[in-house]
Parts: structure tokens; sequence; C-alpha cells
């Protein structure tokens, strides 16, 4: 295989994980809204819930900072070591404006991450996690 060919697929590779992680986020709390409608236990697990709320916050975090993902970053730079052309703005903002034609200030993300993040913080009291169990506290079998 040749270089420019295996950044190309790693590049690749970085935008479906990029891809990936935005559903989680967004398709995560839908799921947890629908969870409490529906009694699906499953939606409580702590360490989904954790990992979910992390997730967001760390979006909303480096919105705030004015950074760029890293997943952006790495991304950039193997489509740059494979000779294709890369975009300069964050993920979802290049792919809002590639897929509906969409530009908005750099704000407007900040202000729509961090609504997003209250949303999945409140869903915590809405549909709370089960508590994390203690291993030392686990009935004998």
């Amino acid at each position: 295989m040749n270089k420019p060919l295996f950044f190309q697929l790693a590049a690749e590779g970085v935008l479906l994980l990029h891809v990936l992680f935005v559903a989680f986020v967004v398709v995560g709390l839908v799921l947890i809204l629908a969870g409490r409608v529906r009694g699906w236990r499953w939606v409580r697990n702590p360490w989904f819930r954790l990992m979910h709320l992390l997730a967001i916050g760390g979006v909303v975090v480096q919105a705030w900072l004015k950074r760029i993902c890293p997943l952006t970053d790495l991304e950039m730079a193997l489509r740059a070591r494979a000779g294709e052309a890369v975009y300069a703005e964050s993920f979802v903002a290049h792919w809002l404006e590639t897929i509906l034609y969409y530009q908005a200030p750099a704000w407007v993300f900040i202000a729509v991450y961090t609504a997003f993040g209250m949303i999945i913080a409140a869903s915590w009291a809405l549909v709370p996690p089960r508590p994390f169990k203690n291993p030392r506290h686990r009935k004998p079998a």
C-alpha cells in the first residue's frame, strides 16, 4: 500500500470515529429520554451515563476554549500527509456547511454545545443513573 493511500484511509477512519462520537452524544440523549418513557433499565447504567456526560463535557470545554477537536486536528494532519485538501473550521461546522450549506459564527456553535450539555446534565435529574456498585459489598454467590 502506498503512503498517500494509507494516510487517506487513516483519515477516513478518524472521520468515522468522529461521526460515531457525535452520534453517541446526540443519539445517546434521545435514547436516555426515550428510555425514561419506555422503562428501559439500561439507560440508567452509571458507566454509560458518565461516559455520555464526559463526552459532551469535553466538547463544551473545547468550544469555550476555542479549541478545535483533537479528532479534527488528527484527521486534517492525515489528509495533509495524503496530499488531500483540508478544512480549517471545526468538524461539525465543516459538515453542516457541506451537508446543509449552513454557516454560522463560532459563538453559535458554542451556545448550541453549551445548551446541549446543559440538557444532558439535566437528564441526570430527569432520568437518574443507578448508583455505582462498590465491589467490596457484593453478595457472595
